[in-house]
Formats: structure tokens, C-alpha cells, sequence
């Protein structure tokens, strides 16, 4: 007789259920360097070192945008008033600016934390025992007879066999399952990664394009 508890005592559960547990680990860990080099990559510049891995990072990279900002609003002409004289309208005057801007604070950073882990593992072992017997029984007979006027005679033969075999055993089936559910979710901007993209925003400026006059419009 099979005994299930045995046989469930019997599978390395540290494997099945250590193993997936060290797979999330290594799978945040490399989320982890991804985000780092995607920080690296995108918003700076390429150090002195070739090497992706090095600790030194490059300037900031910026995006400039152009664009037109009135200096002095349009202002109306006035008509002549008693002693006052008119007044001629005066456009208004347009500034061509530049503004630069950090290019990480325009992107969403990825910041993946996986959230929760869900391991479920599913045993099914199902045994059956069988006894099976065979019984064979085998019957020959055979009749001799002699009949006349005044006499007779007769002879009978029988000869019988008989077999008998029994086979034993038992059958185990077992079938196991094991699915493993992984949650990942956007995590929270780490704290020095704020200060280093307030710092950046702090540093967003714009200036005019040239020194050049006004375009008056």
C-alpha cells in the first residue's frame, strides 16, 4: 500500500519553492541595474569612461525648445483729446527665446518593484492495489460402448485439468502542478532621485536666442 504522506515527503520542496523565491530576487535585482542604466543611458552624457558600468556619470542632457515670448503688449492708438495729443498704437513687441530643459524630467523613469509572489504547487497521487485470478477447468471424456443380443458392453474414459494462476500488484499514478503568479507594479521614486530631478528643474532656464532687436509685430 502506497502512503501519500511519504510520498509527499519525498519532493525537495526547498527547490521548487526556494527556487522561484531566488528567481524573483534576481528578477528585481535586474530591474534594479535596468533602471540605473536607463538613468545613464538617457539622461546623460557619456563620461571619461568607456565603460557602461563605471560610477562616473556625464553632464545633463538638455532639450532646447524655441519659442516666441511678448516683451510689451500691443497698445491701441488714442485720439487727440482737448490739449492732450493723439497717441499712435504701438505694436507689440515679440522676443525669439530659448528654453533648455533636463531631458529626465520629461520621461517616466521606470522603477519596477515586484509587489507579490503567489507559489502554488498542486500533488494528485492516486494508488490502486489489483488481485487477479485466473481459473481454468478442462474436461475430456470419451464413451466406448459394445452392444449385442445377449450381452453388452461398455467403457468410459474421463480425464480432467484444472489450472489456476493469481497475479498481484498495484498501480500509482501521480501527477504534480506548480504555478507561480508574479505582481510587479510601478514603485515610488526613490528619494534621491527626487532631489536629483528638483535640482534639474531648478536648472531649467530660458534665454533670449540672440541679442538682437525685438521682432515687432
Amino acid at each position: 500500500m502506497v502512503n501519500p504522506g511519504q510520498e509527499l515527503s519525498s519532493i525537495d520542496f526547498e527547490s521548487m519553492i526556494g527556487g522561484p523565491l531566488i528567481a524573483v530576487v534576481n528578477a528585481q535585482a535586474q530591474a534594479a541595474l535596468s533602471t540605473v542604466n536607463f538613468i545613464k543611458s538617457v539622461g546623460f552624457k557619456a563620461g571619461e569612461s568607456d565603460d557602461p558600468e563605471a560610477s562616473d556619470t556625464g553632464d545633463p542632457i538638455y532639450v532646447t525648445f524655441k519659442y516666441p515670448k511678448e516683451i510689451s503688449p500691443y497698445q491701441p492708438a488714442v485720439p487727440a483729446s482737448g490739449d492732450t495729443p493723439a497717441t499712435p498704437a504701438v505694436p507689440a513687441q515679440i522676443q525669439q527665446m530659448k528654453l533648455e530643459v533636463p531631458i529626465l524630467t520629461m520621461l517616466p523613469i521606470p522603477f519596477i518593484r515586484i509587489e507579490e509572489t503567489t507559489i502554488d504547487f498542486n500533488a494528485k497521487i492516486t494508488s490502486m492495489e489489483y488481485r487477479k485470478v485466473d481459473t481454468n477447468l478442462k474436461v475430456d471424456a470419451s464413451l466406448e460402448a459394445k452392444a449385442g443380443w445377449f450381452f453388452g458392453s461398455a467403457k468410459l474414459k474421463v480425464s480432467t485439468s484444472y489450472q489456476r494462476s493469481t497475479s498481484e500488484g498495484s498501480n500509482v499514478n501521480r501527477t504534480y502542478s506548480l504555478a507561480i503568479h508574479v505582481k510587479a507594479v510601478q514603485d515610488e521614486m526613490p528619494g534621491g532621485m527626487e532631489k536629483i530631478l528638483s535640482i534639474l528643474e531648478e536648472s531649467m532656464r530660458g534665454q533670449p536666442v540672440s541679442a538682437q532687436a525685438p521682432v515687432v509685430s
